[in-house]
């Protein structure tokens, strides 16, 4: 029971964390959001003598404004596919803390779904971002390629993979089910 007590604290502080995620993902993709019509805006109206908020931005920073609306359109989508990973964690956590153990066949199938998720989460946002980069050269003057680097790894999609059976395992396991026999393929002389 030490063990089960360890995973519900590691349980209790993943859906702490993954709520945390959730929200700052949150708050990142509305200051994304945000900040692209703001920039466009903000042209003439903010002057500081003879500088411009264009101009200041594009000396300080390197960039094109085109290269910066690249960029916060690509963070925003970042963020919101984080954010969905975030909540399907805390979903899985919270299931896992309501039924007190790993070993449900319900918490084996969310961890699968998350498994999943994180494989295909990643795949999606770099086909989105590729796509917006080449929009953005067509739409925008002076765009530089903006990373879009990637967003997980393929080891936690596996990872959760592999966890959901061993969870599955463990559930069948808690439920009695007769466990299937082991065929010995091999034959003597190997």
């Amino acid at each position: 029971m030490k063990s089960l007590k360890a995973i519900q604290v590691l349980s209790k502080i993943g859906m702490i964390l993954s709520k945390i995620v959730f929200i700052c993902c949150c708050v990142g993709f509305g200051c994304c959001i945000i900040s692209v019509p703001f920039l466009a805006g903000s042209a003439e109206i903010l002057k500081f003598g003879d500088f411009t908020l264009h101009g200041l931005i594009e000396k300080e920073a390197g960039m094109s404004l085109g290269s910066m609306y690249s960029a916060m359109v690509i963070g925003a989508i970042a963020c919101a596919c984080e954010a969905v990973l975030a909540k399907f964690a805390e979903v899985y956590f919270k299931r896992e803390l309501r039924a007190g153990t790993p070993f449900t066949l319900g918490g084996a199938k969310e961890l699968l779904r998350l498994g999943i998720l994180a494989l295909a989460i990643p795949a999606g946002y770099s086909v989105i971002a590729t796509v917006w980069q080449t929009i953005a050269v067509r739409i925008f003057e002076n765009v530089e390629k903006v990373s879009t680097g990637s967003l997980g790894s393929v080891s936690f999609g596996v990872m959760f993979i592999i966890g959901s059976l061993l969870c599955r395992y463990g559930a069948e396991l808690a439920e009695k089910k007769p466990m299937p026999e082991v065929v010995n393929t091999l034959s003597e002389n190997d």
